[in-house]
C-alpha cells in the first residue's frame, strides 16, 4: 500500500467526528472576553517568530512556524514562477497550470490511468492536426477536429473521479483552498484541523511527482473563458492590461498574467507538462507550515513525501529591461460603461532602498477617509466615487506606482486628473504634515500587527518573503523601515518618480462618446 493510500485510507476512517473536533477547537481556543485566540492577545515582533527553517536534500525549503492554540495549520507552497517567465507564444501557461494542477494525480482523480494516457495520446494528435488546420485558416477542419476533441475528452471523463483531490481535502476539514498566479509565482494554500497535517503532506507530494493534466482541453477552454469575463468583457480589466502594455514595452510585465487568447489558443498538453516538469520542482518551491503543529513531526513527514519529488530548474532569469520613459504615453480605451482613469509611473522594485517610502506614500495618498485623494476627490470636491493607489504588477523588478480613480458623473477623468496631479505637486513640494505622518505610520504599524494575528496570512508573509528576498525576515525588516521614513523622504520620492515624463495615462471612454480627451 502507498504512503498517500494510507493516509487517504487514515483519514476516511476518521471523518465522521471532524465536524465535531472543529467546532470543539474553535470553541476551545476562542477567548470569551475579547473573542480572540490566545496567539492573538500576546503577539511577538515579525522578527522574533519562531520560525524553523529547513532544506531538503532536493532543494525544497521548509519553513515551519508552531503555534498553539488553536488546533489548525496553514500550509501555503509558492513556486518561483509565474508571467514574467513567459514569452509570447506561451503566455498563459503558469496561469493554465494553476488550473491543472487540481485535477488530480495518478493515484487521485482516475479510476484507469493507462485508459487516460492512451486517450490522451489520441486526442493531442488530432490537436497538432488543428494546429495545422489553422495555420491554412481551414475553418470547417477546425471545427471538425475540435468536435473530435470534445468527444474524446469525454470518452476519458469515464474514467474520472471528478474533484477528488478537492473532495479529499473538504472531507478533511479543509477551508480556502485554492491558488493564485501572479507575474512572479504561482502559490497553492489550504487550512486544515491540526491532526490531517499528515494527509497535507501526502497529498502534496503526490500532486507534485504525479500530476495529471486531465480535462486539458476543457480546462484550456475554461481559462479561455476567465480572459473573456475579466478581460475582454470588463471595463476594469481592459484598462489595467492596455494600461500594463503601455507602460511596459519591453520587459514582460506588460503581458497579462491570464494570457493572450491566441496564445491559450495553441497551448499543447506537452508543452505545459515540459513547462512543469522543468520548472516546478523542489528547487523552486518554498513550503510554509504554520499553526499547532510539533516541527520535528513535520520535518519527517515532509522527507517522507516531499523528499523524493524531483529537483528541476530554475526559470531562466529575466534579462528584459524597460527603458527609461522619456515622455507621458497616454491610451484611451472604448467601453460602453462609466469612464474610469489610470495613472502609472516607472518605479523601483520592493528590493530597492525607496520601496518603504513608496509604500507611506500609497497609504498617505489613499488610505483610509482623511488620507489626500480620498479626502480631496471624494469628500471635499465629490469629483470621484473612489480613489486607491499602490503598486504593481510585481515587487521583483521595477515596476509602476498608480493611482487610480473612478470619476463621479457629470465630472470628466480630466478634471479627476487635474485634481491628482495638484495634490502630487503639492506633496512634492510641502511634504507631508506631521500628523500625516504619524496617521499613516499608526494605520501601517495597525495592520502589521493585524497580519501577525492570523496564521494564513503569516504563511504566506513568510512563503513570499523567502521566496523573494531569500530570507523569511526581511518582510518584517521591511515594516521597521516603513517605522523609520520621515516627511523628507515622503517628499523626496514623489518629486523624483511622480513626474509627468515619468508617467503613462489611461482613461477609459464610453463607445457612445465620439470625443478623444486631449490633455
Amino acid at each position: 500500500m502507498s504512503s498517500l493510500v494510507r493516509a487517504v485510507a487514515s483519514w476516511k476512517a476518521r471523518a465522521r467526528g471532524l465536524a465535531l473536533l472543529v467546532v470543539a477547537g474553535a470553541l476551545a481556543s476562542a477567548d470569551p472576553v475579547h473573542g480572540q485566540t490566545p496567539a492573538s492577545r500576546s503577539l511577538p515582533s515579525g522578527l522574533d517568530l519562531p520560525v524553523v527553517e529547513d532544506t531538503l536534500d532536493n532543494g525544497l525549503r521548509l519553513l515551519v512556524l508552531p503555534r498553539p492554540g488553536a488546533p489548525t495549520v496553514s500550509f501555503v507552497v509558492q513556486y518561483g514562477v509565474g508571467g514574467v517567465h513567459e514569452h509570447r507564444g506561451t503566455t498563459g501557461t503558469a496561469h493554465l497550470l494553476e488550473h491543472l494542477l487540481f485535477k488530480g494525480s495518478e493515484t487521485l482523480g482516475t479510476t484507469d490511468p493507462e485508459a487516460e494516457r492512451r486517450l490522451f495520446r489520441v486526442m493531442d494528435a488530432v490537436h497538432d492536426t488543428v494546429l495545422l488546420a489553422r495555420a491554412s485558416e481551414d475553418e470547417e477542419a477546425i471545427a471538425r477536429l475540435e468536435a473530435r476533441i470534445e468527444a474524446l475528452e469525454d470518452s476519458a471523463r469515464t474514467f474520472v473521479v471528478a474533484n477528488e483531490f478537492d473532495r479529499v481535502l473538504t472531507r478533511a476539514g479543509a477551508r480556502g483552498l485554492n491558488a493564485t498566479t501572479d507575474h512572479e509565482a504561482t502559490t497553492y494554500f489550504v487550512e486544515l484541523p491540526a491532526n490531517r497535517t499528515e494527509l497535507w503532506f501526502a497529498l502534496e507530494g503526490d500532486r507534485m511527482a504525479h500530476p495529471v493534466f486531465r480535462e486539458f482541453y476543457t480546462e484550456r477552454d475554461v481559462v479561455v473563458e476567465e480572459r473573456r469575463m475579466r478581460v475582454e468583457t470588463s471595463p476594469g480589466g481592459l484598462l489595467y492590461e492596455g494600461h500594463l502594455a503601455t507602460a511596459f514595452q519591453v520587459h514582460p510585465y506588460g503581458q497579462p498574467v491570464v494570457g493572450y487568447r491566441a496564445d491559450l489558443a495553441t497551448l499543447t498538453r506537452e508543452e505545459v507538462a515540459d513547462y512543469y516538469r522543468r520548472f516546478y520542482g523542489a528547487g523552486n518551491a518554498v513550503v510554509t507550515v504554520v499553526g499547532d503543529v510539533d516541527t520535528d513531526q513535520v520535518r519527517t513527514w515532509a522527507e517522507e513525501y516531499l523528499g523524493p519529488v524531483r529537483r528541476g530548474e530554475r526559470p531562466p532569469p529575466v534579462l528584459a529591461k524597460e527603458p527609461e520613459q522619456q515622455g507621458e504615453r497616454r491610451i484611451i480605451v472604448r467601453f460602453d460603461a462609466e469612464p474610469q482613469l489610470r495613472i502609472g509611473w516607472h518605479v523601483p522594485s520592493s528590493l530597492h532602498p525607496d520601496a518603504p517610502a513608496l509604500s507611506v506614500l500609497t497609504t498617505l495618498l489613499t488610505g483610509g477617509r482623511t488620507s489626500r485623494l480620498h479626502r480631496r476627490l471624494v469628500l471635499e470636491d465629490r469629483l470621484a466615487t473612489g480613489v486607491f493607489a499602490g503598486r504593481g504588477p510585481g515587487q521583483r523588478f521595477p515596476t509602476l506606482f498608480t493611482v487610480s480613480a473612478t470619476p463621479r458623473a457629470p465630472h470628466t477623468p480630466a478634471e479627476v486628473e487635474t485634481a491628482i496631479y495638484e495634490e502630487l505637486e503639492r506633496l512634492a513640494r510641502d511634504g507631508p504634515t506631521a500628523s500625516e505622518l504619524e496617521r499613516v505610520h499608526n494605520r501601517m504599524e495597525a495592520a502589521a500587527v493585524r497580519r501577525l494575528s492570523s496564521n494564513l496570512g503569516l504563511a504566506f508573509q513568510i512563503a513570499g518573503s523567502e521566496a523573494l528576498y531569500g530570507d523569511w525576515r526581511e518582510t518584517f525588516r521591511l515594516t521597521e523601515q516603513i517605522q523609520a521614513v520621515d516627511a523628507e523622504d515622503v517628499r523626496r520620492v514623489a518629486a523624483t518618480y511622480l513626474t509627468a515624463d515619468n508617467r503613462t495615462v489611461a482613461t477609459l471612454l464610453p463607445e457612445s462618446d465620439g470625443s478623444e480627451e486631449e490633455r
